[in-house]
Order: structure tokens, then C-alpha cells, then sequence
């Protein structure tokens, strides 16, 4: 083995400005495939948060059913209490409780059915970027003021601003009817014209008084330090709400968004695509290095298939001088490849203009790609395998071959 090593380490440097070349031609593809694909991963992560963190929170607790149905009975009673006691055996204070209805919120001029929040002022901030996306007024003050916040898109269809009173007309829990006067204390813009035009949060007490609550609320929207400790903290809130209410549900990100890893899959399938294109480019700049080292010793295999030499054993060095060619791209495009993805995940990347476009939606303005064994090696391995299936075809045509002929080849 030793001795076919040292051959086919011998052949790669006869040419060594070819060989550099197709190795920097793996190289460079590594490096682009490291970069992209932690970036990628990165961006995934970043649109996860920003994605959950605007409203529906890593993880909710709700009573049975309410995820499907959403019905105003299907409530959890004391929910205020609840939320205390996760925020203090979690140690976080991102937990917040929330209630909701659908009313009818009517101004002087107009009347529009939204969706109505009751959130708790001095936590919604902990779960929710709403309260750092009031571009006008100020959010929610007291638990039981009869104030209201609403998005831009309702404040323009209702006609109202600023200081103006709206109607709210709806039904309670117990089917009696919810009627209420609110003040518009702030409007708010999250840059999702459905989500602006249709929700509105009221303070949680008073969500309770108007619709007959009683003390109880819907979701318990809990937020984890980071996307990739969702499955662990899930585990810990289901043992903990099931040591304190066995009849309660956790649901994670993936349940309460369902569209957004469906978004994922499609933004990978299309980057794959075009990760399978440079790939492929550097498999067929392989075969055609190793089909022409093959060319080019034409003569010299003919002499050792004369002396004894099988074609198989031939197609064999051939494949070894291309795996380790491809060895050498991939330790060489891991390494700088990682080195620059380790850079940027400290430092952040940042597209033109993109600090401004993330200021008006309250967001991170650069990207930090993300370093893993994954993102750092899977490229690489991919090319690796696509550089050794390159050279079968160079392998195989040593097998048609004659001693004879190959000699007379100048």
C-alpha cells in the first residue's frame, strides 16, 4: 500500500501547476460552500427569532384544543400566577401571559373586527417586539387602564390617531357581552400589513374584566435564549406545567408556525440547487485532469499491463491519486473555510443597507453565520465525493486498454 501511495503521489506532482490548480479550484469551492452554508444556516436562525420573537414566542403554553380551535372557553384559569411561577423555576423573565378575543373595534367614521390581545405591559416586551415597534404614542402603561394599541394599517382604515377612543364590541367567555371604551395610547408598525391591519393589544386586567375572564387567559408565550435550546427548555415547561396543571399543553415553534420551516425547506431547495451547480463544475474540472494525467501516460500503462499489471489495479492508483487530491481541497477548504466563517460569526455580516431596512422593524442588522460540524464539513464531503465519482470514468477506461496499442502511443 505503502508503494502505491508513493506512485500515486508521484503522478499528482509531474504536472504540479495542473494539480494546484484543480486543487485550488476544490479550495475555492469549499471555502465558497463553508461560508454560504453557515451563512445560510445563520439566516435561518435569524429568521426563526425575528419571526417568533414579533409575536407568537418560541414556545406556548395553551389549554387543550386552543391551538386548533381557538376558542374563547378553551381558556387557563389563574394565568397571571402561572406565568409567575415559570418565570421564577426558569430563572427568565422572558414569560408572558396573554389572552385574546376577536371583537368588532368601532371609531366615529368606521368599524373593523380584529383580534384582541390582552398582554401583560411590563412582560409583552420580554416575548414580543411590539412594544419597541410604537412608532407613535407610547405602548400599554397600567394592568388595568382602558387603553389600546393598534397597528398603523387599522389606524389607517379606522381614521383614528393619537388620543382618539374606539368601541369595542365582542363576547365573553361565559357568552355575555363585552362592550368597552378604549384610548389609543400608541400605533405600532411591524412591517406585516395583515398583522398591522388586524391585531390590537388592551392591558391583560383589563382584557378579563371586559370579556368576563374571571382570571383566566389563553397562552403562556415563553422565549428561549437561543433557537437551539427550544428542545430542552420545552422539556423542562412540560414538567413543570404538568406537575402544576396535568390538563394544560407545550407547544413549540414548529407547531404555532407551521408555514415557517415549509419557507426553509423551499429557500434550501433552490440554495442546493445552485450549491449542486458549482459542485458539479468542480467534478468536471476533475475529470478532465485525471482524464488527461490518463492521456498522458497512455504509453507507460501499456508497458506495465505488458509486465503483469492488472487494469484493475491501474483504475485503482488512478482513484487514489484523485482522492487524495481531493483530501488535500478538502482539509485546505474546511480549514480557511471555517476560519472565515469563525470571523464573521464573531463579527457579523451585513448586506448594503441593510442596517436601515432592520431599523424600521426592530431587528438585528447583521447576519452571524452559524459554525458546526455541519456547516463546516458538509460541503466539502459532498465535493470530496463528487471529485472520486468524477474519476471513475478515467478508471474504467483503462479496462479497455491493450498492452499492445497503449505501447505504440506516442
Amino acid at each position: 500500500m505503502n508503494l502505491v501511495f508513493r506512485l500515486a503521489w508521484r503522478n499528482l506532482w509531474r504536472h504540479p501547476r495542473r494539480t494546484w490548480l484543480t486543487t485550488a479550484a476544490m479550495v475555492f469551492s469549499n471555502v465558497l460552500l463553508v461560508f454560504m452554508i453557515a451563512l445560510q444556516f445563520g439566516a435561518y436562525g435569524l429568521m426563526i427569532d425575528n419571526t417568533l420573537q414579533t409575536f407568537s414566542g418560541h414556545i406556548q403554553v395553551q389549554a387543550p384544543g386552543y391551538l386548533d380551535d381557538q376558542k374563547m372557553r378553551q381558556s387557563i384559569n389563574d394565568i397571571r400566577p402561572l406565568a409567575e411561577r415559570l418565570r421564577a423555576e426558569l430563572g427568565s423573565a422572558d414569560v408572558a401571559a396573554r389572552a385574546a378575543g376577536f371583537a368588532l373595534v368601532s371609531s366615529e367614521d368606521r368599524s373593523y373586527g380584529v383580534a384582541v390581545f390582552g398582554v401583560e405591559p411590563g412582560s409583552e416586551g420580554r416575548v414580543s417586539t411590539i412594544p419597541g415597534l410604537t412608532t407613535e404614542g407610547r405602548f400599554l402603561g397600567g394592568l388595568e387602564d382602558a387603553e389600546i394599541v393598534i397597528g398603523d394599517a387599522l389606524a389607517r382604515n379606522l381614521r383614528v390617531s393619537i388620543g382618539d377612543e374606539l368601541t369595542i364590541l365582542g363576547s365573553g367567555r361565559d357568552g355575555s357581552f363585552a362592550a368597552a371604551i378604549v384610548t389609543i395610547v400608541g400605533i405600532f408598525r411591524s412591517g406585516m400589513a395583515a398583522f398591522d391591519r388586524n391585531v390590537a393589544e388592551i392591558p391583560l386586567a383589563f382584557f378579563q374584566d371586559v370579556f368576563s375572564m374571571q382570571g383566566a387567559g389563553h397562552q403562556v408565550v415563553i422565549n428561549a435564549p437561543q433557537i437551539d435550546l427550544v428542545p430542552e427548555l420545552e422539556q423542562h415547561v412540560e414538567a413543570l406545567v404538568s406537575s402544576e396543571r396535568g390538563d394544560l399543553v407545550v407547544h413549540d415553534w414548529d407547531a404555532l408556525e407551521p408555514g415557517l420551516r415549509q419557507a426553509i425547506w423551499a429557500d434550501m431547495s433552490s440554495a442546493f440547487f445552485m450549491y449542486g451547480v458549482l459542485v458539479i463544475l468542480v467534478a468536471f474540472s476533475v475529470l478532465n485532469t485525471q482524464l488527461m494525467s490518463v492521456l498522458e501516460r497512455t504509453h507507460e500503462f501499456g508497458i506495465v499491463m505488458a509486465l503483469g499489471l492488472t487494469p484493475g489495479r491501474l483504475g485503482r492508483l488512478v482513484m487514489l491519486e484523485t482522492t487524495i487530491m481531493g483530501l488535500l481541497g478538502l482539509v485546505l477548504g474546511a480549514l480557511i473555510g471555517a476560519l472565515v466563517v469563525y470571523y464573521f460569526s464573531v463579527h457579523g455580516f451585513a448586506y448594503p443597507g441593510m442596517e436601515e431596512m432592520a431599523a424600521k422593524f426592530n431587528l438585528p442588522a447583521r447576519f452571524y453565520p452559524r459554525v458546526s460540524l455541519l456547516t463546516v464539513f458538509s460541503g466539502p464531503v459532498i465535493v470530496l465525493a463528487f471529485t472520486i465519482l468524477a474519476a471513475l470514468y478515467p478508471a474504467l477506461r483503462l479496462h479497455r486498454l491493450h498492452p499492445v496499442a497503449a505501447m505504440r502511443a506516442v
